[in-house]
């Protein structure tokens, strides 16, 4: 193994670690995902599945959206749930879903729309307790 300034290579330092488990007998696979070490080092690790998402409006938000007489397009509405999905992806909890001139507030682990405003409400452009933002 070549040592430069106190650093050695990480293919190196994976192909000693790899090495000893072989000699030793010790697994270097993840017990709980079954993977090995040099799967994980290599970026061969899958994201988890997401389980679909199937957006509900709270009682305030369908009220918001029949106040302001808003009807939302099929493909708005798509898009509306792909944001969900990509904010749970990010592991967001309470994002900002952005489409078209609509802003939508989303309890992500809940699945649920929580609030809704369109451009004459968003003048501020000031949006709290949200954890990330979506433009879809």
């Amino acid at each position: 193994m070549q040592v430069i300034n106190n650093h050695i290579n990480i293919n190196q330092a994976a192909e000693q670690l790899l090495n000893k488990s072989e000699k030793t007998g010790i697994s270097a696979e993840n017990g709980t995902s079954g993977l090995s070490f040099q799967d994980i080092l290599r970026g061969k690790v899958e994201a988890p599945a997401q389980e679909p998402i199937s957006l509900k409006f709270s009682k305030h938000a369908a009220g918001r959206l029949e106040d302001r007489n808003i009807r939302m397009t099929d493909s708005q509405l798509e898009r509306l749930t792909e944001g969900a999905v990509r904010a749970q992806m990010k592991g967001i909890k309470d994002s900002l879903v952005m489409v078209d001139s609509l802003a939508f507030i989303v309890n992500v682990p809940n699945q649920t729309v929580v609030t809704a405003m369109d451009q004459t409400e968003t003048n501020d452009n000031i949006f709290t307790n949200i954890d990330g933002a979506v433009i879809a």
